[in-house]
């Protein structure tokens, strides 16, 4: 019987486990999976040695201030998987501590794997040899991926997208403005600021302001404006009571699929809500602004033309970004202005991106088992040939 060993980390890696070890079962039905699991793994079965909680702090605290509990539960993880070596490691994401258990696993003979590929193509490529040292096959999410780390001697396939494996194809943006109570016939426009506490803060007046500038030109349109949790809603309606413009605004918590699927046009924070973006169809406006030293430590330190992920993966700017200096209220309200004017550049964005959806929906889940299980059934067959 296969134990799989297996640890992801927050509640994105959870799901993406939920999803392989479902795949998995219905090639294997009696495997074992144990590690660090979230609600969603536990329920189909997986053994918590830990929980994706524990790693929670993780890009929210400053990760140095916990940094002898996490080494404590890294080492605890290591010690478990090598007294009691499963027949394949699988780490999910959160590469700074993943890595580190995959290269001990691997050294000891054990069989790893990593599921989503760091972003070493963009910043940091020195992991790159990390990867290299800690892994025997990479489940890469975006196709370009793979011919990079291919080239750099990393073992690497691409599965594609489980994000859109979820999402339908063609948005019905009316369903989704009632499923939101939003008027079916209005002109909304969807502002995502972010989903870590200092982006929301530092994006929130921004935002606010391009809308603003905007009613200016285009007095008809009305808001979304998404808030990751209550606390960031609060913060935007204390905002709009200080204003008292009456600006039309709906605050929407956690839903921003929902809300790009309704929106005419969205102005979004990078990061994987860009890519949110292009699976809904939405015509978007990409921004970002950070403490002036922070971005220019970036600035060097991030190697490709775009930050926004469609962007990367049409390799042209397919969303146009504007970013720290050249993020002021009236540029973004301008470019956003632009979107709701131009009927034939949202259609030929919504082209661009309906083709986008059909590279990245690839059954990742089923793809990702299905890489899985040749890499075992290799080491299987190469072990009997050594054997003999």
């Amino acid at each position: 019987m296969l134990r799989i060993g297996i640890v992801a980390g927050e509640a994105s890696g959870d799901q993406l486990g939920a999803d392989l070890i479902a795949a998995l079962r219905r090639r294997f039905p009696t495997l074992i999976f144990e590690g660090m699991a979230g609600p969603r793994m536990r329920e189909l079965g997986c053994r918590a040695l830990a929980t994706t909680d524990e790693l929670s702090v993780m890009g929210i605290v400053e990760v140095a201030k916990h940094y002898r509990r996490l080494r404590a539960l890294r080492e605890r993880l290591i010690s478990h998987f090598l007294a009691s070596p499963p027949d394949l490691f699988i780490g999910i994401d959160v590469p700074d501590f993943v890595l580190h258990i995959e290269a001990r696993l691997k050294a000891a003979r054990i069989l790893t794997a990593h599921y989503v590929c760091p972003q070493v193509w963009a910043w940091r490529e020195g992991r790159v040899a990390i990867i290299r040292r800690a892994t025997d096959l990479v489940l890469a999410l975006f196709p370009f991926e793979v011919p990079f780390l291919q080239a750099r001697n990393v073992n690497a396939t691409y599965v594609g997208h489980p994000l859109a494996d979820r999402l339908p194809l063609i948005v019905d943006r009316i369903t989704a403005r009632v499923a939101l109570g939003l008027d079916s016939k209005g002109i909304y426009v969807a502002l995502l600021p972010g989903s870590r506490r200092q982006e929301y803060v530092h994006h929130q007046d921004l935002f606010l302001q391009t809308a603003r500038v905007l009613r200016q030109t285009l007095p008809h349109v009305k808001f979304l404006y998404g808030a990751v949790n209550a606390q960031a809603g609060a913060r935007v309606r204390q905002a709009l009571v200080r204003a008292a413009d009456g600006l039309p605004i709906e605050i929407v918590t956690g839903r921003s699929i929902e809300m790009l699927s309704a929106a005419d046009t969205a102005l979004c924070a990078s990061g994987t809500v860009t890519l949110e973006a292009a699976l809904t169809k939405t015509p978007t406006v990409v921004t970002y602004r950070m403490a002036a030293l922070s971005f220019a430590v970036l600035r060097r330190l991030v190697k490709t033309r775009w930050v926004a992920l469609p962007n990367l993966l049409t390799n042209r700017p397919l969303m146009p970004e504007l970013l720290q200096e050249a993020a002021t209220a009236p540029a973004l309200a301008a470019a956003l202005h632009a979107w709701l004017t131009d009927a034939a550049a949202c259609d030929a964005c919504r082209t661009a991106c309906l083709e986008l959806h059909h590279l990245l929906r690839n059954n990742a889940a089923e793809a990702a088992a299905a890489a899985l299980a040749d890499l075992v059934r290799a080491r299987s067959s190469r072990n009997a040939a050594y054997n003999h």
